[in-house]
């Protein structure tokens, strides 16, 4: 199955034919938009009738900002539905499936469910929380110390970083990612790159760039109450939200109003800018994933922003593989 990732990270919805050949190909893009079904309803045209249709999250049934995907598969006269996992939206959570029964498709569940469930993490936290889904990202030197750098080409395309960018639909970054050098973008083909939101502790450290014509991406700059920054930067097109303190809970509040589903923090640049909410995030149990690449490096110096971890925290689930010279850890809070 090809897999492209939406803003709530779910896979990419297929129809296929009896001969096993692939006549329609959907994703959903943002919220508002017409879900995965439609458009790859859309691309089969006429073909979608009596062909298969394979989707990684249940088709919804009911009216929200789109209509019911169910009608849609109904109306086009698909002949079976392959359905990776049932929706824990509360609002779907199987009518979706019992609709396309009641019609008279035959639908199969649980299908690469384990797959779908991970690459539908954000989601799946979200409908049960009610909260954004956060990721810890950083870089290591084999001693363990903190690291700017990634490893070679992980940002081109393909490259895990490249990827990653274009799975979150927003990451926070220190103040020294406004710069060209931490330049945050995806450059997967088509990809839709991620809210950058800036941690601005110190005016000084802080280089307000002209707002790039990609509108595909934004900037939102927090910054505590002693830096006054909102003049400027709304004259550069930046959105400013002053905060009395760094305060992570009131960031993924922020994000939870915008409908955004996934964060991911990026610690590289100012590490001194992430203090209080890395404290603040694992206090109170904020990190849902944790992202570590360990580079072939020796002779590093910083380890300040890592205090917070010197608790015993035990990850679940963690895996690792060889990226070049680099090895790239996940695991789970």
């Amino acid at each position: 199955m090809v897999i492209v990732w939406s803003m709530s990270g779910v896979l990419e919805n297929q129809l296929r034919r009896m001969d096993g050949k692939i006549v329609g190909e959907g994703f959903h893009p943002k919220a508002g938009q017409p879900h995965a079904e439609v458009f790859a309803l859309r691309d089969a045209g006429d073909l979608a009738a009596n062909a298969t249709a394979f989707v990684s999250l249940e088709p919804c049934n009911h009216y929200g900002r789109t209509p019911p995907c169910t009608e849609a598969l109904i109306k086009a006269k698909v002949k079976k539905v392959v359905v990776g996992m049932v929706d824990p939206n509360p609002i779907v959570a199987s009518t979706g499936v019992s609709r396309l029964r009641d019609a008279g498709i035959e639908v199969i569940t649980g299908v690469e469910e384990e797959l779908c469930r991970k690459l539908n993490e954000a989601y799946i936290h979200q409908m049960l929380t009610g909260k954004p889904f956060v990721t810890l990202r950083y870089s290591l030197s084999v001693d363990g110390d903190l690291l700017d750098q990634l490893g070679a080409e992980v940002m081109e395309s393909g490259g895990y970083y490249s990827q990653l960018l274009q799975e979150y639909d927003a990451v926070v970054v220190s103040s020294f990612s406004l710069s060209t050098k931490y330049f945050l973008s995806s450059k997967e083909p088509g990809a839709k790159q991620p809210l950058q939101i800036v941690l601005a502790k110190s005016s000084g450290s802080l280089q307000l760039p002209t707002v790039s014509n990609d509108t595909s991406s934004r900037t939102i700059i927090f910054s505590n109450k002693e830096i006054t920054l909102e003049l400027e930067a709304s004259q550069k097109g930046i959105e400013t939200i002053v905060l009395d303190r760094m305060n992570l809970a009131a960031i993924l509040e922020h994000c939870k109003h915008q409908g955004l589903c996934s964060v991911m923090l990026d610690l590289r640049g100012n590490t001194a800018d992430f203090a209080e909410i890395l404290q603040e995030g694992f206090e109170q149990n904020l990190f849902q994933k944790i992202i570590v690449e360990v580079l072939p490096i020796l002779g590093a110096s910083n380890k300040d922003p890592l205090k917070y971890m010197q608790q015993n925290r035990r990850l679940r689930n963690l895996t690792s593989r060889t990226l070049g010279e680099s090895i790239l850890l996940e695991g789970y809070f």
